[in-house]
């Protein structure tokens, strides 16, 4: 059996030590060692090379998950793996059971067309700008919206210039026109044509996605459906997703008939209608809505960044294509697979209890101040106490910190974000960004690299973390 040093600090070495104990059935024996500092956030590559002597007797050793510094060369230096656990301790049974069951999120199925619906209006080069944006986000296809009664003059050139980019393009519009002059520049695909409007594809060699007369009438798309398969031509079929409460139910309905009619054919589902028309959280609505797709084995989907509570629309299709269809293919829930669409409400917000909290700031002998939330709300401690509020202004007066602007700013800052955490079920870390998942855009943090002190701090040197999360 695996055996697994676990390096800590003197404040979180209970904590670890009673979270490694009530782990059943582990995999491993385990061991931890307290390396002579208080805080484990502040534990150092260098500092474990110094202070922990060769040879370990493990197979593995584990340090805190803000440990800075190159890990690899711990590796090295030890001749066993060394590994960054999770940054809370109470992760570390989760951590362990991902370890076990490695999911791989880089696979989809489905592909993501990505309208820019106002085409028309912009330049060719603000065209291609977005594209850039979308493609970085996930999108594999730009599809290019036309307008009604608005002209499309450069509708050829930005074709052209977003193949030139080696993009995938579509054209989407009702005119027959747009739609011909969009193939003959090389469009990939053709958005959207009827039984009536097939002769299209037969005069171009994009790829054609179809969609009925009007929504309910079945019958004409999968007319058009059975004669693309008789031609042996590529196509896909929409079925069209209608928007709450103008039907949505029925136009599932209709997919699934789509499905069972048709068990082979490629399926578009165009989701627009819903995440833009529905004033609720974006990443809750695509999840659902993959999930769907993922049990109808929906071969591309059509989303659009219109309304600004959907501006994150096309980051979120890329990130639930990949949790369904990991979920799918492993045939599991999609549960503890990525917290990337958890972006209000977190699973485990308050890893502490009140009574741990308290365990912790009973041993604090310095006079900086440490921040933790549990389901009581904001705690606030150093050597002087504890204080417990629920917001920071209730705090704020007992702090006594007037006449320290620095200091002021500092606690300031951490106590809004505390009290954002506490009011929404958010996971709150001293000196960290509150995780808000694909919905924000947050630099990789590169824990092999030293970080200097913040501006917010008072002194020269780092200030103290709260030892509570950390192993």
């Amino acid at each position: 059996m695996e055996h697994i040093v676990f390096l800590t600090g003197r404040l979180a070495q209970p904590s670890l030590e009673r979270v490694l104990a009530g782990i059943e059935a582990a995999p491993f024996t385990w061991e931890v060692r307290e390396i002579g500092l208080q805080v484990a956030a502040l534990m150092t590559a260098e500092m474990i090379r110094r202070r922990v002597a060769l040879p370990v007797q493990a197979d593995r050793i584990i340090v805190p998950g803000r440990c800075r510094g190159d890990v690899e060369a711990l590796s090295q230096h030890f001749g066993l793996p060394v590994q960054r656990g999770p940054e809370e301790l109470k992760d570390l049974p989760r951590f362990f059971n991902r370890e076990a069951k490695p999911v791989d999120l880089n696979e989809y199925e489905v592909a993501i067309f990505a309208e820019i619906v106002d085409a028309p209006r912009l330049s060719v080069a603000e065209i291609v700008e977005r594209a850039r944006r979308y493609v970085a986000d996930g999108a594999n296809v730009i599809d290019l919206g036309g307008l009604p009664e608005t002209r499309f003059d450069h509708l050829a050139e930005s074709v052209q210039a977003l193949k030139a980019e080696g993009f995938q393009v579509s054209v989407d519009s009702v005119d027959t026109d747009e739609l011909l002059r969009g193939g003959r520049a090389g469009a990939d695909y053709l958005l959207s044509l009827t039984l009536d409007t097939l002769w299209l594809a037969d005069e171009v060699a994009a790829t054609p996605v179809l969609i009925p007369r009007h929504p309910a009438d079945e019958a004409s798309l999968h007319e058009a459906v059975s004669l693309m398969q008789r031609r042996g031509r590529p196509f896909l079929a929409d079925a069209i997703l209608d928007p709450i409460p103008f039907g949505l139910a029925g136009s599932i309905v209709r997919y699934h008939r789509l499905r069972e009619r048709f068990p082979e054919a490629p399926i578009m589902m165009g989701i627009g209608n819903v995440t833009e028309l529905t004033e609720a959280d974006t990443t809750g609505i695509n999840a659902v809505l993959f999930g769907l797709c993922a049990e109808l084995d929906v071969a591309a989907v059509l989303t659009t960044q219109v309304s600004q509570h959907a501006r994150r629309a096309v980051r979120e299709a890329d990130w639930a294509r990949r949790i369904m269809h990991a979920a799918s293919r492993n045939r599991s829930l999609p549960k503890g697979l990525s917290d990337a669409l958890m972006t209000v409400h977190a699973k485990h917000p308050f890893p502490d209890t009140s009574e741990e909290i308290a365990q912790i700031a009973a041993q604090v002998r310095d006079p900086n101040f440490r921040v933790q939330v549990s389901a009581e709300g904001l705690h606030v401690y150093n050597r002087d106490g504890m204080r417990l509020g629920q917001g920071a202004f209730e705090l704020w007066p007992q702090l006594h910190l007037e006449h320290d602007a620095n200091h002021a700013f500092y606690m300031g800052v951490e106590l809004a974000h505390a009290e954002i955490a506490w009011r929404l079920g958010k996971r709150y870390v001293q000196d960290q960004p509150l995780d808000w998942g694909c919905a924000v855009e947050q630099a990789a943090q590169d824990l092999d690299t030293w970080c200097a002190p913040g501006s917010t701090m008072a002194t020269g040197r780092a200030r103290a973390k709260p030892d509570g999360g950390n192993e």
